[in-house]
């Protein structure tokens, strides 16, 4: 079965047409229909579309011919670049986008120095090749000499118009291994994210490294960092709006909705696995997440900092990147 899975990350420097890329994927694979298809797809947040960077990561699952594409939409700001970590632990490669108009950036170094350190396969990428101001043969020359990359490795597309992504396509299957053969393994699924859902709680991203999760109402499932037990509501796939299957195989990614009411109990980079197993070990790289915004916020009106910190409560259920404790100014109050 694993034969037949490639999983694999974009990663490219702020707007060198990584999430454009994402929609042309969609669209050749028959994933979205072209009369469903909008500008940046997998950027759910408003302040994604209208900025033009990606924020939270969003997986999506294809099908190419006989094979599963598993795509990891990673952000490409440098500040989210934990997330990008986060993805890359769920690929065995990853399509590294450079602009043809801008080429090497200082991003792009710093990605690929995670790249390399998982030791992923890399697809380079010339992007924008359709504009006029172009120069393909400059920006080639900058990633052969920053990353070592020989001249038949190298694929020319245009995001925007399409040409050539189904060549991409092709590399992708032929270039990015599959996961290991491992069902045989006890369970061992990776937390790679997550988010707040009112109906079935949080829903953990994960990839399953080890063994099978065959779905049954009354099977629970363990954190092995946090501890935390669930009875899991439901498992699928993201295609790329949740769709609810009855298993996730060996190297799948999918999700698990946990019921969970606080985000904080299912943390990322956690390792699930059955209750039942003995004597495993996590996965390796989980991390405490480190804050790295820090904002004081004061209400206008003092008499509502009752209603202020219920509101804040509530965002501290349901994001786990966020985290308070309360402050007491002498010029602006609670």
């Amino acid at each position: 079965m694993t034969k037949n899975i490639r999983n694999f990350a974009i990663v490219a420097h702020v707007d060198h047409g990584k999430s454009t890329l994402a929609d042309r994927l969609l669209e050749m694979t028959g994933t979205i229909a072209k009369s469903d298809m909008t500008e940046q797809v997998l950027d759910s947040n408003p302040i994604e579309k209208e900025r033009g960077i990606t924020i939270k990561l969003a997986p999506v699952r294809m099908k190419w011919k006989e094979y599963i594409l598993n795509l990891i939409d990673t952000p490409g700001h440098v500040d989210f670049s934990y997330e990008v970590s986060r993805s890359l632990a769920a690929c065995e490669g990853v399509i590294l986008v450079v602009d043809a108009t801008q080429g090497v950036q200082a991003q792009t170094l710093a990605y690929m120095q995670q790249v390399v350190k998982r030791n992923l396969k890399v697809i380079p990428v010339i992007n924008k090749i359709d504009l006029p101001i172009a120069n393909i043969k400059e920006a080639k020359e900058q990633m052969k000499m920053a990353f070592g990359f020989k001249d038949e490795e190298f694929v020319e597309i245009s995001g925007k118009t399409g040409k050539n992504v189904d060549l991409l396509l092709t590399k992708i299957i032929n270039r990015i291994p599959p996961p290991g053969e491992n069902d045989n393994r006890p369970l061992r699924m990776l937390v790679f994210s997550s988010y707040f859902d009112h109906h079935r709680g949080v829903i953990c991203f994960v990839k399953v490294v080890d063994g099978s999760y065959i779905y049954t109402p009354l099977s629970k499932l363990k954190f092995m960092a946090s501890k935390n037990i669930i009875t899991p509501v439901e498992v699928g796939y993201f295609s790329p709006k949740i769709k609810r299957a009855d298993q996730l195989l060996t190297g799948e990614v999918g999700y698990v909705a946990t019921g969970l009411k606080d985000i904080h109990h299912a943390k990322v980079g956690d390792t699930l696995t059955d209750l039942e197993s003995k004597n495993i070990h996590p996965l390796p790289g989980y991390k405490e997440p480190k804050p790295m915004v820090f904002m004081g916020l004061f209400p206008v009106e003092s008499d509502k900092f009752a209603e202020f910190r219920e509101a804040v409560e509530k965002l501290n259920l349901q994001d786990g990147a966020f985290s308070f404790r309360p402050l007491n100014s002498p010029a602006l109050g609670h």
